[in-house]
């Protein structure tokens, strides 16, 4: 089963053995690699966006951590809290007494936790030095946001807000606790407040491998710190709106969960997706270099081996068409030992042989017929002067006979259709004349013979107007009008009549002579029959047999001829001549 191909070029045939070998299967081949590592890129990328954002969920934490750690510490301390819940008379007192120790225990979490911004006891305490870590708790404080946020939860439990050196900014994070751990200093009202690095923090969240923004979101989903520089956090509550991110936007987000202090709170990470395809665009980059060059090898092979096939099958075919005009080149520089190199000796072979065979044989043959064409050219020019001797010799008796007997004019116009006649049969060079030339001879013979006949003869001649331009070969009705008269009339004592009719039916040219003479018997007329099939040579035969004889030579089998004859009962002989156009 061949699909169709057969009719298909080489050239075709080899490109679809391409597309559909080479081609194709590497561009499925190199669809499918990219896919998966487009999928396994954009997966790991993926993994890594989470890991750096779990990395900045657990540094925070860490840091929120230590925080908790110093805030415990002070909260558990129960010197620091009688020290700042003691009643002072003299200032010099608590000056000793924060110098003996608030001053070391406020400022010892410094060479420890890098982290830690500040840390600030608020008491209503009077009788202290509001300095060093020790603040007074004024209304103001109490009217501000965190220490609202405070109060309105456990105060004894930590409380991670937001705060700022002034109301309208919020870039700071603090630990907000109540410092109640013993029971029985709760009349005063003591606030622990620690606040975090600001520097650190931001280095936390921008320390990642991905180009986003980082938003670290509240229980109530207000942005309370975020990379993006679009973004209003510090200055006022905003609330996150994923919807309102572009639609190529990838959120990822990390969750606080079994933390007390950070329940509620998350960090979410939001990155573009042209962003996380970065990688994969470098893997399809490389996939597309590399099935390029895959692809370009196999193809230069292929065009370099195609060419070898094809160019040389294409001089093949031009050298065979053409030896159709007779060009017989060989096939220049065969030297390869390929199945196509072979074909091209063989044919080189080939078309030497034929030349040879028509150098031999054909041009030898065309030699032989020219020749045989000389040869039969010379023979009808001897058939035409065996005919001319014999009818002057007739003439010429019928004249010297009639002179004997009697002198008439007559004889002038005798011997001038003799002379035109006799001037006719001189000219060699004209081998072919119309109707009208031969019927002018055919009528010179017939007055002669009218003449020598006297009333024993009367002719009528019936020709188509037609006919008079068609050409045919010289001398063609003359034998067979002079048998009518010699070997029909002669015999007869009077009434003797020859009729002549010329007509053309088709692409024939038809001659009917007959007369009333005294007729042939049934062995002559086949032995005139049997002249159309004899081959040899004419010798001196004359008359009737050379006609036929130049007729088969000029005409072949479409000559026509038929004698229709009886004793007594006269001939009516039928010529039928192939009309061929002049050109």
């Amino acid at each position: 089963m061949n699909l169709g191909l057969d009719n298909v070029r080489l050239r075709n045939k080899m490109l679809i053995v391409f597309c559909l070998a080479v081609f194709a299967p590497l561009i499925i081949t190199d669809y499918i690699f990219y896919s998966v590592t487009a999928s396994n890129v954009k997966a790991q990328r993926m993994a890594e966006i989470e890991r750096s954002v779990e990395q900045v969920k657990n540094e925070f934490r860490s840091e929120v951590e230590d925080a908790v750690t110093i805030s415990s510490g002070f909260y558990t301390d129960h010197l620091l809290n009688e020290i700042i819940e003691a009643k002072y008379e003299n200032p010099a007192d608590y000056i000793e007494a924060y110098d003996s120790y608030l001053r070391r225990i406020l400022n010892s979490f410094t060479p420890v936790y890098h982290s830690v911004q500040a840390v600030t006891i608020y008491v209503d305490n009077t009788t202290l030095l509001y300095s060093g870590g020790i603040a007074f708790m004024s209304d103001e404080v109490k009217r501000s946001n965190w220490y609202r946020l405070a109060a309105s939860s456990k105060l004894s439990q930590p409380l991670l807000v937001q705060t700022g050196a002034n109301p309208e900014l919020l870039d700071t994070f603090s630990i907000i606790r109540e410092m109640d751990y013993y029971s029985s200093h709760k009349a005063d009202n003591k606030v622990l407040k620690v606040d975090l690095r600001t520097d650190a923090v931001r280095k936390i969240f921008t320390n990642v491998n991905f180009q986003g923004n980082l938003y670290l979101l509240n229980p109530r989903n207000e942005v309370a710190f975020s990379t993006d520089p679009a973004s209003t956090w510090a200055t006022e509550q905003v609330q996150f709106d994923p919807s309102a991110m572009p639609k190529d936007t990838i959120v990822v987000q990390a969750d606080y969960a079994y933390i007390n202090l950070l329940n509620g709170w998350r960090i979410v990470a939001t990155v573009a997706e042209h962003e996380v395809l970065r990688e994969v665009q470098k893997s399809r980059n490389f996939i597309v270099w590399s099935a390029f060059a895959i692809i370009l090898l196999p193809t230069l092979i292929i065009v370099w081996t195609t060419r070898s096939v094809n160019a040389r099958i294409i001089q093949i075919l031009k050298q065979m068409k053409r030896v159709q005009t007779q060009s017989f080149e060989p096939i220049p520089h065969v030297e390869a030992r390929d199945e196509i190199g072979q074909l091209a000796a063989q044919f080189n072979r080939m078309t030497f042989t034929i030349k040879s065979l028509i150098d031999d044989v054909y041009v030898a043959d065309i030699q032989r017929k020219s020749l045989e064409l000389e040869r039969r050219q010379a023979q009808l020019n001897a058939l035409q002067s065996q005919i001319n001797p014999h009818f002057l010799f007739n003439a010429l008796e019928t004249i010297r006979m009639r002179s004997l007997m009697k002198e008439e004019k007559e004889t002038a116009k005798i011997i001038h259709n003799m002379a035109k006649i006799f001037r006719n049969s001189l000219t060699w060079n004209k081998d072919r004349v119309t109707v009208k030339e031969e019927l002018e001879l055919v009528v010179c013979f017939l007055e002669i013979q009218k003449y020598r006949f006297e009333d024993k003869l009367r002719y009528d001649i019936n020709v188509s107007p037609e006919v008079y331009g068609i050409t045919l070969p010289k001398l063609t009705f003359l034998p067979f009008v002079e048998n009518a008269s010699i070997h029909g009339i002669e015999s007869l004592k009077s009434g003797g009549r020859i009729a002549i009719a010329i007509t053309r039916e088709g692409d024939m040219l038809h001659f009917v002579i007959e007369d009333n003479g005294a007729g042939m018997h049934e062995d002559k007329v086949a032995q005139l029959l049997r002249y159309l099939k004899q081959e040899e040579a004419m010798g001196e035969r004359i008359g009737v047999q050379n006609v036929l004889y130049r007729m088969k030579l000029y005409y072949g089998e479409r000559f026509e001829f038929q004698v229709a004859s009886a004793p007594g009962a006269g001939t009516r002989i039928t010529l039928g001549i192939p009309i061929e156009i002049e050109q």
